[in-house]
């Protein structure tokens, strides 16, 4: 049953932003992805900190997001990447609908995912 969910990280630099975006945009595993500038404030390494940074919120399939997530951390330039899943209870069926739509890839045999 097709069901939607979004994947959420913060990076550094609205370069890194744009770069993430662009790719899970291209490689159809997000359909759209929001970006947000923020300020954060938490602890690391003992150390109270404020950092600007960048929230993207991607939407995608719910069952692409291992996948996504994958990505996400396999270019992420940070030791902890935050990679939080959110599942959406309800969806505008014309949205979903949109969701997989721009999100179709092909398999080996031309198939459609």
């Amino acid at each position: 049953m097709p069901a939607l969910a979004i994947l959420v990280t913060t990076v550094d630099s609205l370069t890194q932003a744009q770069r993430i975006t662009r790719a899970v945009i291209e490689k159809k595993l997000a359909a759209c992805v929001q970006v947000t500038p923020l300020v954060s404030h938490y602890i690391w390494e003992g150390a109270y900190c404020e950092t600007n940074e960048f929230k993207l919120e991607m939407k995608l399939r719910a069952e692409d997001y291992p996948a996504l997530a994958d990505y996400v951390r396999s270019v992420h330039n940070y030791e902890t990447p935050e990679i939080i899943r959110l599942t959406v209870e309800a969806v505008e069926p014309a949205y979903l609908a949109w969701v997989y739509d721009v999100t179709q890839r092909r398999v080996g045999n031309g198939d459609k995912l």
